[in-house]
């Protein structure tokens, strides 16, 4: 069908950054009808959401919302099977508290000017810029359900200090920046300083992690990750060794074991020297099992008890659009 939407724009008109921004990017769909919007308010319509884009068979599907909007959407279409074998490339617009996929993929900044960018790369050589990227199947734990897709798992400490943003500063109404601020100095005051308050981040739980089958990783960290996304942290990129695709990071309870994690991280030396207590890995294949040990994968909660690991798996790869950086 030569007349078909070169993009399918799929929304959620509930995420922080679209709050604001939806009545322009909707203005921009009705003066572009090269533009296919799909509005939902709940992931339990994303399903529905891709069978109708399918129909469409759009160029390049765009992804308007937060981390979690994305993971749902990839979810699906990992689990969904509604393209078959010709899933169109995916794009993210950066519409939520964090973005960091979208960060990984170049888009910074106004999602309408993203949009409009996409939009002609659409339209023109859309190979150019396209680059693949190795996913994160999630399973077992305490759900039974299939796989759930995300590029960024956060476990540990990071999981409890990701929580206390979400739920005790996020709440205050601050703008995102003030807000990562304060959860920082927080986490400083906690895990360095090892203070203890009623409204610092709570104490990471013993957590038991095993990487490909060589040996078992035990204890309490102040962060741990899980990630295919190549920009992270303060980092542009992380020298890990082994030869998987997931990789992984985890800084032990001890202040000078995060201070030097810190600091490599600010100058793009995360993993390229050994240090105490920062154990950086890649692997195909990871197990995570902990006393009812939270992890969040892109925004989604999900916990490992003992006798019952989480499982991080390797999928195979998915073409994304990528902005210039």
């Amino acid at each position: 069908m030569s007349n078909r939407p070169r993009i399918a724009l799929l929304s959620n008109p509930k995420s922080t950054g679209n709050i604001n921004q939806l009545p322009r990017i909707r203005a921009f769909c009705d003066e572009n009808p090269d533009v296919f919007h799909y509005e939902v308010e709940r992931a339990s319509q994303i399903g529905e959401a891709m069978a109708t884009i399918a129909r469409v068979q759009p160029a390049l599907l765009v992804i308007n919302g937060g981390d979690g909007t994305v993971q749902a959407a990839l979810t699906e279409l990992h689990n969904g099977g509604h393209f078959a074998e010709d899933a169109p490339p995916v794009a993210v617009l950066p519409s939520g508290k964090t973005n960091l996929i979208a960060l990984d993929l170049g888009a910074a900044g106004d999602p309408v000017v993203a949009l409009g960018q996409l939009l002609a790369i659409a339209r023109g050589d859309i190979k150019a810029h396209i680059v693949a990227r190795e996913l994160i199947a999630l399973s077992g734990g305490s759900d039974s359900s299939p796989p759930v897709i995300g590029m960024f798992l956060g476990g540990a400490g990071l999981a409890d200090i990701m929580l206390y943003c979400r739920h005790r500063i996020y709440p205050l109404g601050l703008p995102n920046g003030i807000s990562h601020f304060i959860t920082a100095i927080a986490v400083i005051l906690r895990q360095v300083f090892g203070l203890r308050a009623s409204f610092l981040p709570p104490e990471p739980a013993q957590l038991s992690v095993s990487i490909r089958r060589e040996g078992e990783l035990r204890g309490r960290f102040a962060l741990m990750f899980v990630t295919t996304l190549e920009k992270i942290l303060l980092s542009s990129e992380i020298a890990a060794k082994g030869h998987g695709v997931l990789k992984f990071v985890a800084v032990e309870q001890k202040p000078l074991s995060l201070l030097r994690a810190f600091f490599a991280s600010l100058v793009g030396r995360l993993g390229r020297v050994k240090m105490p207590g920062v154990h950086i890995e890649e692997a195909d294949e990871i197990s995570i099992e902990g006393d009812r040990s939270e992890v969040i994968l892109d925004g989604e909660t999900f916990r490992a008890e003992i006798g019952k690991p989480i499982l991080l798996r390797r999928t195979n790869p998915l073409s994304f659009v990528r902005l210039a950086a």
